[in-house]
């Protein structure tokens, strides 16, 4: 009985020091649960479990269920979340001179993304991102090419065509400052709240990428898709580094591989989607139509310029980005 008791105890105790040492990745992600985003998310967990079993407990909140969008890296910093699927705009607003990095009309499409962040400009991103907020990039993801989407159709030309419509945006100097300058009046509001506000006539339109807009279900409240393509938008998985540095280098090992798979499903799935979805919109009764680009370029360089978003990006970086083919 002694000996019964003996093994028992010391299995219990096994299996709380298993438990203990496993690493608790909570992931909070504003995405819709059928978006791509989230797909990548649950194959980043899938090949976490298959590559290291026991190590990690890994929990995907998708729909901003756990936190609010836009306070996910302020809970990382604290200690309160581990990881999130991190924006562009989210940096700046701790790292301003990093701004550039969500200016309208930058990035030239996917391929330019990726040449950039895995370039040596997107290397120093990452390190002064780490070093400043705290909070370690793993793997750039593909959100989309953000389109304009309209309650209410409308003849979309030139900027001064939104003039008036109260376009929905996430809260952000960078993010009010390319509304602006494409003559729109942004309406700071978390994604989960826009479907109502949309239906009730709150805002007069959103703007995201198409693959997001079919997730949200927003085509059901709207009657126009205008192809501004005013941002082509990734994202970063992003992790406390505190929680980061006390990985192994085997478990950082599987975590990058983990997350470049689940960026490669992500990416590949959404930019199908995008190739499909204007002729699902216009199946759905929307209107797409096609302003003058090139208007709507020149605007937001414009307001760029005279805004005090610009006035911290170091000298020449814009142009070092544009130049890299």
């Amino acid at each position: 009985m002694f000996r019964m008791n003996a093994c028992l105890v010391a299995l219990v105790c096994a299996l709380s020091t298993s438990a203990a040492a496993q690493v608790q990745l909570r992931i909070s992600c504003a995405g819709a649960e059928n978006d791509w985003l989230v797909g990548g998310l649950k194959v980043f967990k899938e090949q976490i479990d298959k590559s290291s079993p026991g190590q990690f407990n890994v929990q995907i909140h998708s729909a901003s269920s756990l936190f609010r969008q836009g306070t996910e890296v302020p809970a990382i910093q604290r200690g309160n979340l581990e990881m999130s699927t991190m924006t562009t705009f989210e940096v700046e607003q701790q790292i301003p001179e990093y701004s550039v990095f969500s200016a309208g009309y930058l990035f030239r499409d996917y391929d330019h993304v990726l040449k950039v962040l895995r370039s040596p400009i997107g290397q120093e991103y990452v390190q002064t991102v780490s070093q400043k907020m705290g909070i370690q990039i793993i793997e750039p993801m593909y959100l989309g090419t953000r389109q304009v989407n309209l309650r209410q159709a409308k003849n979309i030309r030139i900027p001064s065509d939104l003039s008036g419509v109260k376009l929905r945006m996430p809260g952000g100097p960078g993010w009010l400052a390319l509304a602006r300058g494409m003559g729109a009046s942004p309406t700071p509001m978390a994604m989960p709240e826009v479907y109502l506000a949309l239906k009730t006539g709150s805002i007069d339109g959103q703007e995201n990428p198409l693959s997001l807009t079919r997730a949200n279900n927003l085509h059901e409240v709207t009657q126009q898709i205008v192809l501004t393509g005013h941002l082509v938008q990734p994202v970063f998985l992003a992790i406390g580094k505190p929680v980061w540095d006390k990985l192994s280098d085997a478990q950082k090992d599987a975590m990058r591989k983990a997350a470049r798979a689940g960026a490669e499903y992500n990416d590949k799935n959404r930019l199908d989607e995008e190739g499909k979805l204007v002729g699902f919109f216009k199946e759905k009764g929307l209107q797409v139509t096609t302003p003058d680009v090139s208007a709507f370029r020149s605007a937001v360089a414009k307001a760029y310029a005279e805004s005090d978003v610009s006035k911290t990006w170091p000298k020449g970086l814009k142009e070092r980005i544009e130049a890299i083919k």
